[in-house]
């Protein structure tokens, strides 16, 4: 494993990253930072900007504004791609070729010893296989060796986007346990993926973005918060606006057309005392129950286009207040 203790505790940060194609802003004003030996989520719905992120982040395509340091250099420097390994999107190689023999193409390109392949191999369970030539691999045996190609330089840092793609639930199971093992140790792993519970049971610290912009980062435990209380209610702008005068209140959103409802720290809102007040102002109630935290429910709370919050009451957000009420929604459709 390469030294990393001379390069500083932050592997990647941005600092206000965008890139626009046109009058389209794909990434907006990002502000990332991941720290050195975590494994990273980068959570956010297809079209949110994740591969563009990743693709400014290796060189591959420019930044229309805004800065990125990598490893401590330029993104798509000397410096910085030496120690990085990246499987972007679905991986490439040469169809008549073995598993092997496409390995030692691409080690002899990036001057990597030969005796890696073979290490690499067997890191991700296709040593057995290396001889094997890649048009005849199960797609996930193709995401593997990428994988495997990714990890070739023994790289400081290693960059998947949406290594579970296409995979079934077996494929999936296994692709997760080999990106715990591969985020041990002081290897920063970056993953990109749209999958919540992927997310959740493989990273540190995750960044859910939306629409290009980072609306929420932290660790998991952070992300996933409090439990919330759900109530489908008629008429629901009178309901929303009842249970936002109610003292602890932190935030009451509306999602999918329910109000979802989470307290202060430390603050416990009692379902019967909402309900009463709620039938008092002759609100009908149709739905109030206890939702348990869940990085889904948060995930789909923070990209709902038409319901964001206002830039400063996103959670995580470094103008953010966690204390206030939700009063404005931003639509960034």
């Amino acid at each position: 494993m390469p030294d990393h203790t001379n390069h500083g505790p932050h592997v990647i940060e941005t600092r206000d990253l965008t890139r626009r194609y046109g009058e389209i802003t794909a990434v907006d004003t990002l502000n990332l930072t991941v720290r050195r030996g975590e494994v990273y989520g980068f959570l956010g719905p297809n079209g949110a900007g994740k591969t563009t992120t990743l693709r400014m982040l290796l060189g591959l395509i420019r930044p229309t504004s805004g800065g990125i340091a990598v490893l401590g250099s330029s993104p798509g420097s000397a410096g910085s791609l030496a120690r990085t390994g990246a499987m972007i999107e679905t991986p490439a190689f040469y169809p008549h070729l073995s598993g092997g023999d496409n390995l030692r193409v691409l080690a002899r390109y990036a001057a990597v010893d030969a005796s890696r392949i073979d290490l690499v191999l067997d890191q991700v369970r296709l040593l057995d296989r290396a001889g094997d030539v890649f048009r005849e691999y199960s797609l996930g045996m193709k995401q593997r060796l990428g994988v495997a190609a990714a990890l070739l330089k023994d790289p400081e840092l290693l960059i998947l986007d949406e290594p579970t793609n296409g995979l079934d639930p077996a494929g999936m199971t296994e692709m997760r346990a080999l990106i715990r093992e591969l985020g041990q140790g002081n290897r920063t792993v970056l993953l990109s993926s749209h999958l919540m519970h992927e997310v959740e049971q493989t990273c540190d610290r995750a960044g859910i973005i939306a629409a290009g912009r980072l609306v929420a980062e932290g660790t998991i435990d952070d992300l996933l918060g409090e439990d919330a209380l759900v109530v489908r209610a008629e008429p629901t702008l009178d309901a929303m606006a009842i249970a936002r005068d109610i003292a602890g209140v932190r935030r009451a959103s509306l999602v999918r057309g329910a109000i979802r409802i989470k307290t202060l720290p430390g603050a416990e809102l009692d379902p019967a005392y909402l309900n009463a007040r709620l039938v008092g102002a002759g609100v009908a109630v149709r739905e109030l129950r206890l939702e348990r935290a869940s990085l889904e429910s948060v995930f789909l709370d923070l990209t709902n286009p038409n319901e964001l919050p206002a830039r400063g009451d996103w959670p995580g957000h470094p103008d953010g207040n966690d204390t206030i009420h939700d009063e404005e929604v931003a639509d960034v459709a």
